[in-house]
């Protein structure tokens, strides 16, 4: 499956104006995150691109989160990804994220509500205001982005991304796609 394959699948199960600018997000971080690492940059995407595509249908039913994704990728992606996803929802799956695509899915995930609650609180409401210092010092305001998992976020060490570089990383990458995300 290719990117335009994927944004197609996504862009016809993913009802929210919201989610699928968050799955763009998400997409972008992971992206930036690869080239950092020296990973494939284009596969890391895909995954970011896949890793939400049930949450409309399974939003209420947080058990069945990415399981329901892996039915409708079966045989469209390899085992790897597959399992990426399942990763991603580790709480509820049981999948323990293992890999570096794994873990910087969960980081990328958690990251990119921080980033985009930064330029929400801004009084110009964009992404090019904030600066990455900003991003690195709300980590640590726990009432700032409650549903941000800090823990999350931090496994961007467990792949040797000091949070600071991490942050700045992240805020690049949503700046660069600042107009599909409208912000």
């Amino acid at each position: 499956m290719n990117r335009e394959e994927a944004l197609h699948l996504v862009r016809n199960h993913v009802n929210r104006e919201n989610l699928y600018k968050h799955i763009l997000a998400v997409e972008a971080i992971l992206r930036a995150t690869a080239e950092t690492l020296g990973e494939d940059v284009e596969r890391w995407g895909l995954l970011g691109l896949l890793h939400d595509l049930d949450f409309d249908e399974t939003y209420h039913k947080p058990e069945l989160h990415s399981l329901r994704s892996v039915e409708m990728l079966e045989g469209k992606v390899d085992d790897e990804l597959l399992r990426g996803i399942k990763a991603h929802n580790f709480e509820h799956t049981g999948v323990k994220p293992e890999s570096r695509m794994e873990r910087a899915l969960i980081a990328a995930d958690a990251v990119s509500g921080l980033v985009i609650a930064c330029a929400l609180v801004m009084p110009s409401r964009r992404l090019a205001d904030v600066k990455p210092k900003t991003v690195a010092r709300r980590l640590k305001e726990k009432d700032f982005a409650r549903g941000c998992n800090r823990e999350n976020i931090l496994l961007c060490e467990d792949l040797g991304i000091p949070w600071p570089k991490f942050a700045e990383l992240s805020l690049q990458a949503l700046q660069a796609i600042s107009s599909q995300l409208g912000l």
